[in-house]
């Protein structure tokens, strides 16, 4: 029985990583420094800051390392006042809310960014918990972000499905036990499935998603 769908944000419910990655070109460059798609594909897409920046910034200290994370995320958000859903999503949305399906956003996104990104899709009401991996022990890949969300949702691995567009995301979710969809938004299907997604799917009016919802549901 299907009574959960928890959901990555960036990639996954909006196509943001286009300006994610204008966000982090604009920050870098008043470092000197540059980033190219291949890079940010490779050792950036779907982190916490926490680790990222420590990574990215490494002559810095703590403090200058969150202070340089702030600063993006403050950039992304102005490139961003208005974003589309993702194809589907809404009338997964509604299909949920008909059926008591509950949903969650289990996010690597700062509390900021995650109320932000809600809100210019106006989706700011819909989620019943909105889980940011930075307010937790660990974040994605560990599988604790999803294994909270499931416990928030009252829900066993087995009736869940989760969505993910990023290796650490897939990762995370298929590391829990969740049958994981992955969203071809920015990568391949082929390292989709490689991290441990069962499905990839471009968007949420793929029948083939809707096929495996029906199934569950029983």
């Amino acid at each position: 029985m299907l009574n959960a769908l928890l959901f990555d944000l960036d990639g996954t419910l909006t196509d943001t990583d286009t300006l994610h990655l204008q966000a982090f070109r604009h920050l870098l460059d008043e470092h000197g420094r540059t980033l190219s798609q291949a890079e940010f594909d490779a050792q950036v897409s779907g982190r916490a800051n926490g680790e990222l920046f420590a990574e990215l910034f490494p002559q810095s200290d703590p403090d200058q390392q969150k202070a340089l994370a702030n600063r993006k995320e403050a950039l992304f958000r102005d490139l961003s006042p208005v974003l589309e859903p993702m194809p589907g999503l809404l009338r997964l949305l509604e299909h949920a809310q008909t059926q008591a399906i509950g949903v969650c956003v289990v996010t690597n996104a700062p509390r900021d960014n995650a109320e932000h990104m809600l809100g210019a899709m106006g989706l700011g009401g819909h989620f019943e918990h909105v889980l940011v991996a930075e307010e937790l022990a660990r974040p994605k890949p560990d599988p604790l972000p999803y294994l909270t969300g499931l416990q928030r949702l009252n829900a066993a691995a087995g009736q869940a499905l989760a969505f993910e567009d990023s290796v650490p995301g897939v990762t995370a979710a298929s590391t829990a036990g969740i049958f994981t969809v992955g969203l071809a938004t920015s990568l391949p299907a082929e390292r989709l499935l490689a991290a441990g997604a069962q499905m990839v799917i471009e968007d949420f009016d793929d029948p083939r998603l809707w096929a495996l919802i029906d199934e569950m549901r029983g």
